[in-house]
């Protein structure tokens, strides 16, 4: 039975995920100086790993052309051009802005494993990635919109 578990247990999986090679420039602050910074649904959502619910963040509706950026440290995350309605109640995208603009972590919250998305210059919460998205990457990047800001216009490929 042990072995059906094990890879509840493996303490070098998520290292596995992380193991590129990134020179990007860390934005680390403290909880206090997030707190001042955010709202508390941006704080809550971003730093604590919370969910907005589904259907009430903004972007869900969203049609314009622009590149959505991290609330947190405004890196761009995704375009709009990779946008598609998911029906799940929360903006998705089938790729982010660049490879090396979010960051995978294992999430092994509320009994099942998932794979969490951060930004991975300041390491926000932005939501998950699962393998049921359109082509051609077949990822759905499900991002909790209280996470994002938007541009109008900018990086719309």
């Amino acid at each position: 039975m042990l072995t059906f578990w094990a890879f509840l247990l493996d303490p070098f999986e998520e290292l596995a995920m992380d193991n590129k090679t990134d020179t990007r420039v860390r934005v680390v602050k403290s909880d206090e100086e997030w707190r001042r910074r955010l709202t508390p649904q941006q704080y809550y959502v971003t730093r604590k790993h919370g969910t907005e619910q589904a259907f009430t963040g903004p972007f869900q509706q969203e049609k314009r052309a622009g590149t959505y950026a991290c609330v947190c440290c405004g890196a761009p995350l995704f375009s709009s051009a990779a946008k598609f309605e998911s029906g799940t109640g929360w903006p998705s995208f089938f790729a982010p802005i660049a490879a090396d603009a979010v960051a995978e972590h294992v999430d092994r919250s509320w009994f099942m494993r998932r794979t969490e998305i951060r930004c991975a210059t300041c390491d926000a919460h932005l939501g998950h990635v699962f393998s049921d998205g359109p082509r051609p990457s077949g990822l759905r990047y499900c991002m909790n919109g209280t996470a994002l800001t938007f541009a109008p216009g900018a990086g719309a490929d």
